[in-house]
């Protein structure tokens, strides 16, 4: 059911590769709540990905490529973007990862480090980046919100996700640090999402993902929060409603974060014990 929580709002949405992406999901939410999009990726991921059908899902917005590792990219597509919407956006979705080490199955251990230099600039210097660009450009009103999405990892060990466990806890400063000085700037809040295991293109790269989502699952009072369910929060953290949070990282996956074991956990472990 729609609100019309962004009437009026218009933003950038990074990040949509296919059906099952968090920023796709988020994209459908934002347009069925009344506001103006523009989807961007990376130039590759446009060529292999389904975003033209989203944008027609989205009544035909534009799709403008962009390199987020690129100054220069980002500022084109902010003054594309200022240009299409004549004014400033209101909202700005941060849905952007990869990891060369994960897809080659390189162990953390024995990481490429030029690898890990590219994860770090993908994955977490990107929203410097966007950040930079926007408060350079003045592309964000007043009370705009940007949401980047992260992972429990980077605040605790989880074996496969590799380098990028990092990185996320580096997404997640940037986030901190970033909204205080764009805070006090331009009353600009700036929050990260650590949303629970996520059946998603980018997500089933990493080893035990599988086992990921179903220990979670387990662990979770409420269960895995759906790539919809994200959409719905990152919708409303875009939306007034939540105008007085910014610098936050905030858990949504329910509950798993602050539960120290969980009984269907236990049950298992006592049924493999008996066998």
């Amino acid at each position: 059911m729609a609100h019309s929580l962004l009437k009026g709002k218009k933003g950038i949405i990074f990040g949509a590769l296919d059906e099952r992406s968090i920023a796709w999901k988020t994209a459908l939410r934002c347009y069925d709540e009344g506001a103006e999009i523009i989807l961007s990726n990376a130039p590759i991921a446009l060529r292999m990905g389904k975003i033209k059908e989203l944008a027609a899902l989205c009544g035909d917005c534009p799709v403008i490529g962009a390199d987020a590792t690129s100054n220069e990219d980002l500022e084109k597509l902010l003054n594309e973007a200022m240009a299409h919407f004549g004014g400033k956006v209101d909202f700005m979705l941060h849905s952007i990862g990869m990891s060369p080490n994960v897809r080659k199955n390189i162990p953390y251990t024995e990481t490429s480090y030029e690898n890990f230099h590219k994860t770090i600039d993908i994955s977490a210097l990107s929203l410097h980046r966007l950040l930079q660009c926007s408060m350079k450009l003045d592309a964000i009103n007043e009370w705009g919100s940007v949401v980047a999405l992260s992972y429990i990892a980077a605040q605790r060990s989880f074996p496969g996700y590799n380098d990028m466990a990092d990185t996320k806890a580096l997404l997640e400063s940037i986030a901190r640090s970033f909204g205080y000085y764009y805070g006090f700037a331009k009353k600009v809040r700036v929050n990260t999402i650590s949303q629970s295991p996520t059946v998603t293109t980018a997500g089933s790269g990493v080893g035990g993902f599988d086992a990921f989502l179903t220990y979670a699952e387990k662990m979770s009072p409420l269960g895995n929060a759906s790539a919809d369910d994200c959409a719905n929060y990152t919708t409303l953290l875009f939306s007034d409603m939540t105008r007085m949070v910014t610098m936050q990282n905030l858990f949504h996956d329910g509950g798993f974060s602050f539960t120290g074991v969980s009984v269907p956990i236990i049950e298992e472990m006592e049924k493999a014990a008996q066998q």
